[in-house]
């Protein structure tokens, strides 16, 4: 792999004669499918999201796992406090970054994590840094009406009941009804009081109910940005995979985005995220929703990191402002791999028919103003035809027709 990539990052010098380029890139992906336990197909597509040398990091930070990250239950304490209770309980941790002042890394624990009383009590998630930021994009305000699409286990639900200070309603739903269990036990443990949980398939959505100020939609994907959490993604995801996974996430976006009350004086926003790094789960279908839903346009995330949204990939073109979305990735910002958009949804606007009336209208007053001019010999002539036929019917002699005078004509 490492000859590949050397001679790949200076080709024109460094390539053996009567060697292509694309010859050294299918060794390198193949020889980067058997070294990582990937499928040929799925190597391939992550590979091609990279240059050459990056693309060996992606794949190498796939293999270690990322960090322990908790976050604060601010309905029920502050960030300082719980660092102080649990550094005196032998955790060594440290605030994650100055994007969140809710997060917590854990680097060693002489207690069990997820069995301190604290958690217990509820003053902290287990949960990864990555799904801070999609509530981070959805900025929820008090009193607000909030519909989390696909909440289970529950982290992102209880992480906006916090930023609603317990005020408004969210309702949490999750198409799995078993996963809904452990959802409720989060939601009961973190004390939130503003959450009705509920179990419909995200596609029933707004007939269910609708008019929500904000939807969050962390979708159903492939798990590409996860895996160092679940390796059986490297050799279980195909082809039809991604293409059945896109579908239905187009089907969600624009059930999300019809759910939101464009009329909301406070919101009016959604946001689209995933843990897959693909382009088809995550660009294209934000551009697909741009095209199917006039009435909305993405807008800044208000994260202050990660790296722009493709606007071009591989022959494909995307909206400009697609460059307005962001991704993580495990090899540049330590955390799972993640993709977060934020779109504005406007009201409706009505088809402008005006210049269309008008134009009828002119058409209308033109035919009325035309006179309407009788040709009276054409008259005379359906006249004559008729008696000739009466003349017929009652069994009389019908003179010949008359020639017409062609010298008169002429």
């Amino acid at each position: 792999m490492k000859q590949c990539v050397h001679v790949l990052r200076n080709f024109s010098r460094r390539a053996e004669s009567g060697r292509s380029r694309s010859e050294y890139v299918d060794q390198l992906v193949a020889d980067i499918a058997t070294y990582y336990g990937y499928n040929d197909f799925l190597a391939q597509k992550l590979f091609q999201l990279f240059p050459v040398a990056e693309a060996i990091e992606f794949f190498e930070a796939n293999e270690v796992a990322r960090p322990v990250t908790i976050r604060t239950n601010t309905l029920k304490t502050r960030r300082r406090d719980l660092a102080q209770v649990l550094i005196n309980r032998g955790v060594n941790l440290e605030p994650i970054g100055k994007w969140t002042n809710v997060g917590l890394q854990v680097f060693e624990s002489s207690v069990p994590i997820g069995a301190t009383p604290e958690y217990l009590a509820g003053h902290y998630m287990l949960q990864a840094a990555s799904s801070f930021l999609p509530v981070v994009a959805l900025a929820p305000q008090p009193e607000e009406r909030v519909l989390d699409m696909a909440s289970a286990p529950g982290g992102k639900t209880t992480h906006i009941a916090a930023l609603l200070q317990n005020t408004g309603v969210v309702f949490a739903n999750d198409a799995n009804k078993a996963r809904t269990k452990s959802l409720t036990a989060n939601v009961h443990r973190l004390g939130c009081k503003n959450v009705t949980v509920c179990s419909y398939d995200g596609r029933e959505f707004p007939k269910v109910i609708g008019g929500f100020d904000r939807v969050l939609l962390d979708a159903p994907c492939s798990g590409t940005g996860v895996i160092s959490k679940d390796s059986s993604v490297k050799v279980n995801k195909s082809e039809r995979d991604f293409q059945l996974l896109s579908h239905l996430q187009k089907q969600l976006i624009l059930c999300a985005i019809d759910s939101v009350s464009p009329d909301s004086k406070t919101g009016a926003v959604v946001v689209y995220s995933t843990c897959s790094v693909t382009v088809d789960e995550n660009e294209a279908v934000v551009d697909y929703a741009l095209r199917k839903r006039p009435n909305v346009k993405l807008v800044d995330t208000g994260i202050g990191f990660g790296r722009e949204g493709f606007t071009k990939f591989r022959g494909k073109v995307f909206h400009p402002s697609v460059s307005l979305t962001r991704r993580f990735y495990p090899h540049v910002h330590n955390m799972d791999g993640f993709y977060v958009a934020k779109f504005k949804v406007e009201k409706r606007r009505k088809p402008d028919t005006s210049k269309e009336i008008a134009e009828q209208e002119a058409a209308v007053n033109d035919v009325d103003m035309e006179p309407t001019r009788f040709n009276d010999n054409e008259d005379q002539e359906f006249i004559e035809e008729s008696k000739r036929k009466q003349m017929k019917a009652k069994g009389l002699r019908v003179a010949p027709r008359k020639k017409p005078d062609v010298s008169a004509s002429v």
